[in-house]
């Protein structure tokens, strides 16, 4: 195994900064002028050529740390982007690749970097062109790296006009920096990188390499096979195609194999030193051994391949054994035919179905058909292993006339079943009880996410409530961070994925799901032009039905759904808990985040005393009364302070009467 550790401390004087270097000026380090692109693209279609390997591995290992922008690097720290080059310079590389990837706009945005996307692509092209002439190589050449510009999980958010404009930010900067070609890398979306191809060719005529990333099915991230890829991107004039990263060496030769099948244009190989495992802080790489990756790297040549390289994991070393392993080996060209251009697309967004092929029954939304009242009950979460108390709270729920029971998320410290466990057991044990499962985003990876929900959906779960939720404060660490790849919002579009048979980054997933989506909503939001901006964006993502949480402010509810401006099939469920006492009422007004008690409530229940549960029921049945008068809810979502059961079954047969 390869120990980035080992990297760093074997390889220390790749770090000592080249101040003589840095202080020339730049004529002084020009070297060369850029070669005719004629030149560039025959070098590539006629001769193997040995590419860099990985900047991030060398970088991380030298002590930059992984949540830092690399790309920033080419301005604040130069001598250390240099020195990387230099070593795979030393060893025999014929390209190396600007410092650049992930260095546009869209991608730069969450280090706050977007303002100097142009400064940074420049710089990198600068430094390497410098990498190469100190090392006095002219032949060498220099390419501009152009990573995916969308941020991963926002492929399905970011505009197409947006998307050009940041890969043309992008491109500008490494023309004027002086690239000789373009490096398109890591593409797991064939539509994005056509996209970036065509804004490439219409600034210029540099070659192109066009590389897209596939997984363990052989297949993009985006689904496309290697037949639709190398078919569409033979059609574009690109000079090389290929794929790059997160498979191996073994791994990425079936799929250059199948590439070679498709296309007559030379392929390019970068693969990664295997999969990685994080030991002591530090990554490490299973097929790390270079003589091993060289073998691999013949084979490439031998399916076609003229430019050879690799990615994550990758030193100095392996490019090392790559070179001495390819070199005098010339091009075996493809004899493959080219077809017409397959895009694999995902088909436009249908009703949600079942297993069966039909629209799945939600008595929500088939109640609202009917002009009927919906009632749910937030059911309490059981503490421990007595999940036996949940079906039982849900069967007492239904006798008293509940349509639905919303399993909450996980709120306390306290062991206890997960949600979907709960949700799953009670669909099971009280049939004709619609259960509506809260999924939170705070605490759970989007991978694992995706698969609690279609774990559920496969045993029935069809209703989803999202929240993106808050991490429970416990021990010694109150403001402990959670996951947080998306957010309520996130979590809609996910699972209106599902329903359209994708997931969150658009790799088909067979048949569709059929979810019923909820999104939260809350008049008494602090920011109310936020709350109303976010609910819109919610609406827009997919949701079908709305729920608040508990109110107490129906002036506040209309305004927020006058400002909305809702569809007129999506209903909403009003929140209603009744107030126990004044200080319940106190707490709820003071210590709960974006909750609020107006004070004319206040007052009656600080004069009701010892008769405060009386009046809290009798303010809930006024309030609720007085939204179905005004149209402006078609359900309820009961929920009780004291966490009883007992309590909602008592107050469920006013609600229906």
């Amino acid at each position: 195994m390869v120990n980035l550790r080992t990297i760093r401390d074997s390889r220390r004087s790749l770090w000592e900064p080249n101040d003589a270097c840095a202080s020339m000026p730049s004529t002084m380090r020009a070297g060369r002028s850029r070669p005719a692109p004629a030149d560039v693209a025959s070098r590539l279609t006629s001769q193997v050529l040995v590419c860099d390997g990985a900047m991030g591995t060398l970088l991380h290992a030298g002590g930059v740390s992984l949540d830092r922008s690399l790309p920033e690097l080419n301005l604040s720290n130069p001598d250390r982007v240099r020195s990387v080059h230099r070593a795979y310079i030393d060893v025999g590389a014929d390209v190396i690749e600007t410092n650049t990837f992930g260095a546009s706009r869209l991608r730069l945005a969450r280090y706050g970097l977007s303002a100097q996307a142009t400064q940074l692509n420049r710089a990198g092209a600068r430094i390497a062109q410098q990498a190469r002439d100190d090392a006095g190589a002219a032949s060498l050449l220099v390419a501009g790296s152009v990573s995916p510009a969308t941020p991963v999980g926002l492929a399905h958010r970011v505009a197409a006009r947006e998307l050009r404009d940041a890969f043309k930010e992008q491109i500008e900067g490494l023309y004027d920096g002086g690239v000789d070609l373009l490096v398109f890398e890591t593409f797991g979306s064939l539509a994005e990188l056509i996209e970036a191809i065509g804004v490439a060719q219409s600034l210029g005529s540099l070659p192109i390499v066009a590389q897209m990333t596939f997984v363990e099915d052989g297949r993009t991230l985006g689904g496309d096979s290697p037949e639709e890829v190398a078919t569409a991107l033979s059609n574009l004039h690109v000079t090389v195609i290929g794929a790059n990263c997160t498979l191996g060496p073994q791994g990425l030769l079936d799929v250059l194999a199948e590439l070679a099948r498709w296309t007559n244009l030379p392929l390019s190989a970068q693969p990664n030193a295997g999969p990685p495992t994080l030991t002591d802080g530090h990554f490490q790489y299973t097929a790390a051994d270079p003589a091993y990756f060289g073998r691999q790297a013949r084979r490439y040549v031998e399916l076609g391949a003229t430019l050879v390289g690799g990615c994550c994991g990758t030193t100095p070393a392996h490019i090392g054994a790559l070179a001495a392993a390819v070199r005098g080996l010339k091009r075996s060209p493809s004899t493959a035919a080219v077809s017409g251009v397959r895009l694999h697309t995902s088909g436009p967004a249908g009703p949600p179905v079942d297993e069966t092929g039909s629209p799945p029954e939600s008595v929500i939304l088939s109640s609202l058909a009917k002009a009927q009242l919906v009632v749910a009950c937030e059911l309490p979460a059981p503490v421990g292993a007595d999940v036996q108390r949940a079906v039982e709270d849900a069967q007492l729920l239904k006798r008293v006339g509940c349509d639905a029971v919303v399993v909450a998320p996980v709120g306390s410290t306290r062991v206890q079943a997960s949600p979907a466990s709960i949700a799953l057991l009670v669909q099971q044990r009280v049939p004709g009880l619609e259960v509506i499962l809260t999924a939170t985003t705070w605490e759970k990876s989007l991978m694992v996410l995706q698969a609690d929900l279609l774990g559920t959906y496969a045993f029935g779960i069809r209703h989803v409530l999202c929240r993106t939720g808050t991490p429970p404060l416990h021990g010694d660490y109150p403001n402990a961070a959670g996951v947080w790849e998306v957010d309520s919002l996130g979590l809609i579009e996910v699972l209106r994925g599902l329903n359209e048979g994708r997931d969150y980054n658009g790799i088909p997933v067979g048949r569709p799901t059929g979810f019923v989506i909820g999104a939260r909503i809350n008049p008494a939001a602090s920011d109310f032009a936020h709350e109303v901006a976010t609910a819109r964006q919610k609406l827009a993502g997919g949701a079908n039905f709305m729920v608040t949480p508990p109110v107490y402010d129906l002036e506040a509810l209309e305004r927020l759904l006058e400002a909305i401006d809702p569809p007129s099939d999506v209903p909403l469920l009003l929140g209603l808990m009744p107030l126990q006492d004044m200080r319940h009422a106190e707490y709820l007004e003071h210590e709960v985040p974006d909750m609020s008690v107006p004070h004319s409530v206040l007052e009656q229940m600080c004069r009701a005393g010892e008769q405060g549960p009386a009046v809290g029921r009798e303010l809930a049945l006024e309030l609720f009364q007085s939204a179905r008068a005004r149209g402006l809810v078609q359900g309820v979502v009961l929920s009780s302070a004291s966490g009883l059961a007992s309590e909602m079954a008592q107050l469920v047969p006013d609600l229906v009467r």
